[in-house]
């Protein structure tokens, strides 16, 4: 597998690179900008996440049929653009005078929506461009630029905030999703184009029969199960973070921006280590290890206090919490892969998507009922206990060495 410069793959991943490095920067832009200027509740920002996730979704459902049948790198190219307009526009807004609660949720909902179809597009496409035993470790290179962009993206987003405001790491990601859509545009090799079956049934109902595969398939189903109830607890702490951080204990946005971006580290480390550690225990192994330990750690943000030793309980916690992620999400995203015929990928990716952002939108809703209700922390710490349950569901047997033959004609190459 080339992944130079000039490769198919490494185009592909400069453009994923760039565009999450632009969006690790303006992490946490929007809950800050919703606190710090628009004021809002810890609720409201709940709201804003959860609603964001959740009509996205909805939005989003039929997308997985229609990308299936379409080539991937114009859908790539297009929802990249779609989210460099959204995001513009708050810039624009806020020097205007008009920015609003309101814009941040229709901003939300349009990159939310354009973010899941390029997912989509982009898994399917990764599929066509590497083939057998090479797929773990491109998505072990894709795994560690995001845990690297996480760890570098928020401290100098927190800087950005510090000297510049919030609204200029917002214009960052902005800026971060046209240079990938350019990126795109330079891959040269071939395209993939499923053929439209006469007999299968178009949008919504075409998403629904990427679920019927991923429930039919007993190790997809518990890893779906799994990582959809993770997903969802961990993402409906963020927000209650945002408030218990940057409101209750006053933390500095560089200070909150650090907390969150050392730890990545251990993303990198363990997306680094995933593919060696497969080959010496065994995929099922080390995939059933770092699944039940990343359910131990959150548990340790019970104990947030306010200040130094606060923060440092939080990097701690984040730190081993990531290192395991990032040695379980290749394994998992290989599996699925590997166990999806070409001819269904994109439609059981989106379908996977689509029911993670409705479980997370869900549960961040009902984490900011629950927030006001018991306070942040206490929230938080609900999560961490419920989190110890999660690795019941994780597959009990080593099934993930047989994956799912692919079906005959499962790809048109195009260009």
């Amino acid at each position: 597998m080339r992944v130079g410069p000039g490769s198919d793959f490494g185009r592909l991943w400069l453009a994923y690179a760039i565009s999450t490095y632009g969006t690790w920067t303006a992490f946490g832009a929007f809950p800050l900008i919703a606190v710090r200027v628009l004021h809002s509740s810890a609720f409201a920002v709940s709201v804003l996440e959860a609603a964001g996730l959740a009509v996205a979704a909805i939005v989003a459902f039929p997308l997985g049929p229609w990308v299936e049948h379409r080539a991937k790198r114009p859908v790539m190219i297009a929802t990249d653009l779609a989210r460099f307009l959204a995001m513009a526009s708050i810039p624009v807004a806020y020097v205007l005078g008009l920015l609003s609660y309101v814009q941040l949720l229709v901003v939300s909902v349009v990159s939310g929506t354009a973010g899941l179809a390029f997912t989509a597009a982009s898994g399917a496409y990764l599929k066509h461009l590497v083939r057998g035993d090479r797929l773990l470790g491109a998505n072990g290179r894709l795994e560690g630029t995001t845990w690297v962009a996480t760890a570098a993206g928020p401290p100098l987003g927190g800087a950005f905030v510090g000297l510049l405001g919030p609204v200029v790491t917002v214009l960052a990601d902005s800026v971060s999703y046209l240079l990938s859509a350019l990126a795109v545009r330079r891959i040269r090799g071939s395209d993939v184009v499923t053929p439209r079956d006469p007999a299968a049934r178009p949008g919504a109902a075409g998403l629904l029969h990427g679920g019927r595969f991923i429930l039919r398939d007993r190790v997809l189903r518990r890893l779906f199960l799994n990582q959809v109830l993770v997903g969802g607890l961990i993402m409906a702490t963020g927000p209650l973070l945002a408030v218990l951080l940057l409101g209750e204990y006053g933390v500095p946005a560089w200070q909150y921006g650090l907390a969150f971006g050392v730890p990545a580290l251990g993303g990198f480390v363990g997306a680094r280590l995933s593919a060696r550690l497969v080959r010496r225990y065994g995929r099922y192994r080390v995939l059933a290890v770092s699944g039940w330990l990343r359910s131990l750690f959150p548990l340790g943000l019970a104990f947030l206090r306010p200040g130094v030793p606060g923060l440092m309980i939080m990097i701690v916690v984040e730190g081993l919490l990531i290192t395991c992620m990032g040695i379980y999400n290749p394994i998992h995203a290989t599996e699925r892969l590997q166990r999806t015929p070409t001819d269904r990928a994109a439609r059981v990716i989106g379908t996977w998507s689509v029911g993670s952002r409705l479980v997370q939108a869900a549960l961040m809703l009902l984490w900011g009922v629950l927030a006001g209700l018991v306070g942040p922390l206490a929230a938080i710490t609900v999560s961490g206990v419920l989190l110890l349950a999660t690795p019941l569901l994780l597959p009990r047997r080593t099934h993930l060495t047989d994956p799912a033959p692919a079906a005959p004609d499962a790809g048109v190459p195009v260009g």
